[in-house]
């Protein structure tokens, strides 16, 4: 097999907010070939791999056209006649053609874009799908989904400060299962907020999730638990998870969280979750708080008896601060996201060590998000046991789900689930 890159090609498509972002297609010498399409975050952490627009009038200044310059003329030309199959090496490649902490120079979607079309067209010359090229034989378990079905925060346009409230349907037997718990669940919440707020309660925000007039925490999560009992399930079937994205409401000047109409410091922020865990099954909470307190990780952590405590913000994929604060013990894991660190190999770097650690490794997709279901694949390579692709609605978050569907199918009575061992610490 011969796995040389033969060819590299960019473009600019669309992402589901209807802003541009970049496709890649590389093929290889053996008739291989890969295509992947970078994501693009709403709320992101500040060291993250910066994006590659072109500003000006078209698209808003959102545009990519130089990012898809950068690929066809810098990028392209470094990697063609590498071999695909050696990806770390390709990476360390793009990497050292960019030469700038993050990716600023050819842009991050322009690296994602790349990496990701590498192992993919690697996959293809070797007659494999993507999460057994990655993870062998041996990668058969699939993930418990993450699903957030009320959007709030910078995903919706309400008064919610927490950015997702997700349901997390670990009860369930097999992945299959785990999405008819979840889609039944979503119907019912649908009915619940259409009958309580009124039809308009029932528009979806950035990732798929309703959007209801709602201003307070515990109305969200009543409604969650509404939908979960009226669904016919329990909290032993179905948890609840949050995504606080605490840094979108912290004003660092005054050092105060606004939240359900009110301003709290670190520490009555602190005790606000710890009354949320006590009077709600919630089994996750990522990025609780800002980036600039990430010691206050460590104290919900501590404080906390059974909800998993993860990072994004302060993590951003990066396997140096994820070490940081694992060697501190302020998180139980990280979310992965291949675009917030600009290259699949570094994504890979902080998935191992999360799982050598024993800590939680929830890859994750981005708010604009494409139909590409290369997450579906990575959840299934290294067996993470959680995946967020949002609610089970919309094209682009159902593909992941229904890319996980297949593969379920084609492992058949090999395949395994997560389930609730992938919620325990």
């Amino acid at each position: 097999m011969d796995y040389d890159i033969r060819d590299v090609k960019a473009l600019q498509v669309l992402d589901s907010r209807g802003n541009p972002t970049i496709e890649v297609l590389v093929m290889t010498e053996g008739g291989g070939y890969g295509r992947a399409i970078a994501p693009a975050g709403a709320s992101r952490g500040k060291n993250e791999a910066v994006d590659l627009r072109d500003g000006g009038k078209d698209y808003g200044g959102m545009g990519v056209r130089k990012a898809v310059s950068a690929v066809n003329n810098y990028l392209a030309p470094a990697i063609i006649g590498m071999n695909s199959y050696e990806y770390r090496a390709v990476d360390r490649k793009i990497i050292e053609v960019d030469g700038t902490r993050n990716k600023s120079k050819v842009g991050g979607n322009a690296t994602t874009a790349t990496s990701l079309a590498v192992i993919k067209a690697a996959a293809d010359t070797s007659y494999l799908s993507l999460f057994e090229f990655l993870g062998g034989k041996r990668a058969r378990t699939l993930p418990v989904p993450l699903m957030n079905v009320i959007n709030g925060g910078v995903h919706a346009g309400n008064g919610l400060r927490i950015q997702e409230f997700m349901i997390v349907p670990y009860g369930a037997d097999s992945f299959s299962e785990s999405i008819r718990m979840a889609v039944e669940v979503y119907k019912e919440l649908k009915k619940y907020l259409k009958e309580k707020y009124g039809p308009s309660a029932t528009n979806v925000g950035d990732e798929g999730g309703f959007a209801p007039p709602l201003s307070k925490t515990s109305e969200a999560l009543n409604a969650l638990e509404k939908a979960i009992t009226g669904a016919g399930y329990s909290e032993g079937d179905i948890g609840i998870a949050l995504d606080a994205a605490a840094t979108q409401f912290y004003d660092p000047q005054n050092r105060l969280y606004s939240i359900d109409e009110k301003k709290l410091g670190s520490g009555e922020l602190l005790d606000f979750y710890l009354s949320l865990l006590e009077t709600h099954h919630i089994i996750l909470l990522e990025d609780p708080f800002a980036e600039e307190e990430p010691e206050m990780f460590g104290e919900l952590k501590r404080k906390s008896e059974h909800a998993l405590i993860i990072g994004d913000d302060i993590t951003v994929t990066s396997s140096t601060l994820i070490e940081k604060y694992i060697k501190r013990d302020f998180i139980d894991g990280a979310i992965i996201k291949v675009n917030q660190i600009g290259t699949f190999s570094e994504a890979e770097d902080s998935i191992r060590l999360l799982l050598k650690e024993g800590r939680k490794a929830v890859i994750s997709h981005r708010s604009g998000e494409t139909e590409d279901s290369t997450i579906a694949h990575i959840a299934v390579a290294y067996e993470t046991g959680l995946i967020k692709t949002g609610a089970p609605a919309r094209g682009e978050r159902t593909a992941k789900y229904n890319e996980l569907l297949r593969i379920e199918d084609y492992l058949g009575g090999a395949a395994e689930f997560a389930g609730k061992k992938a919620i325990l610490r």
